[in-house]
């Protein structure tokens, strides 16, 4: 099938999508689980031929688990399709209802964006992470995995599928591009006759990639170089738990952190039991100069290369750096942030509004840890990325994130003077 087949078929999916009642969502929703549970084996298999491949050709160790499914994983991606199906459904919502002195009544009403282009790479839940949010909100999806991936989205589309034709909804609301050729990628980012919104959930090479290619709007986010800045009125015991928290929880996310930040006043006190602290569970430290005399012949800690405050790191490894006061630590995150998440420890309130005002995140935290940047922390039940831009959604992409709106202005007869 060609890509502009897929196209076509996903416009008229959509359509049919878009007159689906919540009940019938939602059932498909649970029998998708039901069928993803009763067809583990075969999935499974599918997979197991995914990572043997993956294991030859030498894929890191983070990827290969990223890629495998087990009997514990397949059973957490059927109870996240069952949650998706009790979150409130914001298609149809009407909002900003009003009538005008000519009798006019107007409103906006929630709908689907319509068709959706996901491309990611090494990880197959994400199949089902996004086919089960696409369905809640009435879009329907056209997804690209990465290569080493094909055995085990076959199998998983093929699930989905079925239980769509089964519930009466067009198979083709879910569509897999099943050809690993780059080429395919090129031709779904041009597709702007039928896909309406772009996501990429991957490195900065494919966000890169989707950005200079796209003739549909791209959400990029999900790259966090994260900072957390020690002020001077911080409880220093609190700070310390929450920097451990933000590093060490999972270390290999977006929102893990990158750097700490820390005010001169304090710098001498907190950096050495910052390090005691972390370096038992396997940080390491790269210093900045503002840094390193706070620190002397410590072997944990090596000084700072001129790009290590625009890494995202992905691994234990935190960056420091001491700053002389809150203009500083702002400065220094508007050089270097993605603006994922960034945060402000202090007990200072004029200056976590200060914060809060001029740091130009999608996530702002006071005196809180990174980590919690994600759909189900944030009480969304879900996500479909975390987009790092200003249009149209920032931070975490639940379901309100994957529709736009209509005006709807009903008359009696009425024509302009």
């Amino acid at each position: 099938m060609s890509m502009i087949e897929m196209g076509q078929r996903a416009r008229t999916a959509a359509r049919q999508l878009a007159r689906a009642k919540t009940d019938q969502k939602d059932a498909t929703l649970v029998a998708l689980a039901d069928r993803l549970a009763a067809d583990r084996a075969a999935i499974l298999i599918a997979n197991a031929q995914d990572v043997a491949v993956a294991q030859a050709s030498g894929l890191s160790p983070a990827m290969l688990d990223r890629l495998t499914l087990n009997e514990a994983r397949i059973a957490g991606m059927a109870t996240d399709l069952r949650n998706v199906s009790t979150l409130s459904d914001p298609v149809g919502e009407i909002f900003e209802a009003s009538t005008l002195p000519n009798g006019l009544a107007i409103h906006k009403q929630r709908v689907p964006i319509g068709v959706l282009g996901v491309i990611y790479e090494a990880r197959p839940n994400v199949t089902l992470d996004v086919a089960g949010l696409a369905l809640k909100t009435g879009n329907a999806v056209i997804l690209r995995g990465g290569s080493e991936t094909l055995n085990s989205n076959r199998a998983l589309v093929a699930v989905i599928q079925q239980a769509l034709q089964e519930s009466g909804l067009p198979a083709a609301a879910v569509q897999f591009i099943d050809d690993a050729d780059r080429a395919r990628v090129t031709e779904l980012l041009q597709l702007d006759q039928y896909v309406d919104m772009i996501i990429p959930r991957g490195g900065a090479g494919l966000h890169q990639f989707c950005r200079e290619q796209s003739h549909i709007p791209v959400i990029t986010g999900g790259i966090g170089i994260c900072h957390l800045f020690v002020d001077a009125s911080a409880d220093l015991g609190s700070a310390v738990k929450v920097i451990y928290n933000a590093k060490v929880q999972r270390p290999t996310v977006c929102n893990a952190l990158d750097t700490a930040l820390v005010h001169r006043a304090i710098a001498a006190e907190f950096l050495p039991r910052l390090v005691d602290q972390l370096a038992p569970a396997g940080v390491t430290f790269r210093a900045d100069v503002s840094a390193q005399p706070f620190l002397t012949n410590d072997m944990r800690v090596s000084p700072a290369g001129p790009d290590d405050f625009d890494t995202e790191w992905l691994s234990l490894v935190l960056g420091l750096k001491v700053v002389e006061n809150l203009d500083e630590a702002i400065a220094h995150i508007a050089a270097h942030s993605t603006a994922h998440s960034d945060g402000i420890l202090t007990r200072a309130d004029a200056h976590s509004a200060r914060f809060i005002a001029e740091v130009d995140s999608a996530a702002v935290y006071v005196n809180a840890s990174t980590r919690f940047t994600d759909g189900s922390q944030f009480g969304l039940g879900a996500e479909v990325a975390i987009s790092t831009q200003r249009l149209h959604a920032r931070g975490p992409m639940g379901l309100r994130e994957l529709t736009t709106y209509k005006w709807v202005v009903i008359g009696a007869g009425h024509v302009r003077p």
